[in-house]
C-alpha cells in the first residue's frame, strides 16, 4: 500500500508541477486559469496542510506518553536506560550541529526571493531567546498549550504525565492500555490523512508552479540536493564508522547487514513500522541482546531522529532565507534548540520532520507557501531521512550492545 501510494505521491507532485507550469507559461492571459483555479488549488493545499497541522499536537502527546509507559521501570533505567538515552540524545545534537554549520556555510536559499507573491504576507521572527524559550516550556494553563499548539509545552505535559502513570503501577493500567488505543487511533488517522496526500501535494504543487518563477527551481533542487547528500553521509558513512570504532563490527559489515532495513525504511517511510526489521536486524544479523534491542528500537523510533533533525535544521534556514526573514545570531540557540526538541517529537510516522517544520514556520510568520515547498519535497526527503533514523538507531544499540558485555560477563560469572 505504501508504495502505490508513495507512486500516487509523486505523480502528484509531477503533474502539479507541469500542469501548473503550462498555466504560468502558456495560459497566463486566460483569467480562469491563472487566477480562479490557482486560487482553488490553493484553498484546497491549504486545506490539507491543516489537517495535518490538526493531528500533529494529540499524535504527540499521546506517542510520548506510551513511549513512556511501555518502559520496562522507571528505577530499572539505570546503565542501560541512562546509556541508550545518554547515547540517542548525543546523536541527535551531533546531527543538529552538523547540519547547522552545512546551512551556515552554504546558506540554503540565499539569493531567492519567494516573498514575490500575493499572499506572502511575512512577519518578523519571533523565536524566544533560550532562557524564554525553557521557562515557556512549562505551561501555566494546559488547555492553552494544546489550543495554541506549543509543542514543547505539549512534550513537557506527556513526559509528566508519562512519568507519573508509570509510577503507579498497576493502578492506572486501565488509562495505559486507553493511552494506547489513543495511539492506535492516532496512527490511524494518521494513515487516513495521508491516503489523501497525492491530492495535496498536486494542490500545493500546482500552485506552485503557477506562481513560482522558473530561477527558484533552481535553489529549490539546490536545497534537496544538499539534505539528502547529508542524511545519505550520515547512513553510509557517519554511522558505519562509529560502530567499527567503538566495536567489533567493521563499517563495511554494518553496510551488509542494515540494506533490508534500509530498503524496507524507504519503502514504508515510517520508524514505527520499520521495528520489526530493525529487531531483526539487531538480533538476528548482529547479535544485539534481546534486552537492549527489545528497549531501545522502541525508543529511538520515538526519539532517535537524527535524520529529522538535519532534515529541519536546514530545511528552515532555506525558507528563512528564501521570504526574506533571515535568522539572526542571537535567535540560533533558541532555533537549536527548538529544533532539538521538535525532531525528539516528531514520532516515527510518515510525515511527522515535515510537520514539525511547519511549526517552526508558523512560529517565524512565514506563510503557507513556505510549507508548500517543504511538503513538495518531503515524500523524497521523507524516505530517505527515515533511513538514516532507523539505521541510526542500529548503531547506537550495537554501541550500547558492546559496552553492557562485560557487565553480561561479570554477572554470568
Amino acid at each position: 500500500m505504501m508504495k502505490s501510494l508513495s507512486a500516487r505521491i509523486f505523480t502528484g507532485l509531477f503533474l502539479g508541477v507541469i500542469l501548473g507550469s503550462i498555466v504560468q507559461f502558456a495560459l497566463s492571459d486566460v483569467a480562469f486559469f491563472s487566477d480562479t483555479l490557482v486560487n482553488i488549488t490553493g484553498g484546497i493545499g491549504t486545506m490539507f496542510v491543516n489537517m495535518i497541522m490538526m493531528l500533529v499536537v494529540p499524535l504527540v502527546f499521546v506517542s510520548i506518553v506510551c513511549g513512556v509507559c511501555e518502559l520496562q521501570d522507571l528505577k530499572s533505567f539505570g546503565r542501560l536506560g541512562g546509556k541508550t538515552f545518554g547515547f540517542y540524545i548525543i546523536n541527535t545534537l551531533v546531527a543538529i550541529l552538523a547540519a547547522f554549520a552545512v546551512a551556515m556555510l552554504i546558506e540554503p536559499g540565499k539569493g531567492v526571493d519567494m516573498t514575490s507573491s500575493d499572499t506572502a504576507v511575512i512577519t518578523a521572527t519571533e523565536l524566544p531567546n533560550l532562557v524564554s524559550l525553557i521557562v515557556s516550556i512549562v505551561p501555566n494553563n494546559p488547555f492553552s498549550a494544546f489550543t495554541s499548539g506549543n509543542m514543547l509545552q505539549v512534550i513537557f505535559m506527556a513526559l509528566l504525565l508519562g512519568g507519573v502513570m508509570k509510577s503507579m503501577g498497576a493502578v492506572v493500567d486501565g488509562a495505559i492500555k486507553g493511552f494506547q488505543t489513543a495511539n492506535k487511533i492516532m496512527m490511524r488517522l494518521i494513515s487516513v490523512v495521508m491516503s489523501l496526500a497525492p491530492i495535496g501535494v498536486f494542490a500545493l504543487m500546482f500552485k506552485l508552479g503557477a506562481t513560482l518563477a522558473p530561477e527558484t527551481f533552481v535553489s529549490v533542487v539546490e536545497y534537496l540536493v544538499w539534505i539528502l547528500s547529508l542524511v545519505l553521509l550520515w547512513i553510509f558513512v557517519v554511522y558505519p564508522y562509529s560502530v567499527s570504532l567503538f566495536t567489533h563490527v567493521s563499517a563495511k559489515t554494518f553496510r551488509e547487514k542494515t540494506q533490508e532495513q534500509i530498503l524496507f525504511s524507504l519503502s514504508t517511510a515510517s520508524s514505527n513500522a520499520t521495528i520489526p526489521v530493525t529487531m531483526r536486524t539487531l538480533t538476528d544479523k548482529l547479535g544485539v541482546s534481546k534486552a537492549v534491542a527489545g528497549f531501545g528500537v522502541p525508543l529511538g523510533a520515538t526519539m532517535n531522529m537524527g535524520g529529522v533533525s538535519i532534515y529541519i535544521t536546514i530545511a528552515i534556514f532555506f525558507v528563512a532565507n528564501a521570504f526574506g526573514v533571515p535568522i539572526s545570531g542571537d535567535q540560533i540557540p533558541a532555533l537549536l534548540f527548538s529544533v532539538f526538541l521538535l525532531s525528539v517529537g516528531a514520532g516515527g510516522v510518515p510525515g511527522g520532520g515535515m510537520v514539525m517544520i511547519g511549526v517552526l514556520i508558523h512560529q517565524m510568520g512565514l506563510p503557507v507557501e513556505a510549507f508548500a515547498i517543504v511538503a513538495a519535497l518531503d515524500r523524497i526527503i521523507d524516505m530517505v531521512l527515515t533511513s538514516c533514523n532507523v539505521v541510526g538507531d542500529t548503531a547506537v544499540l550495537t554501541i550500547v550492545d558492546q559496552t553492557e558485555a562485560p557487565h553480561r560477563i561479570e554477572h554470568s560469572a
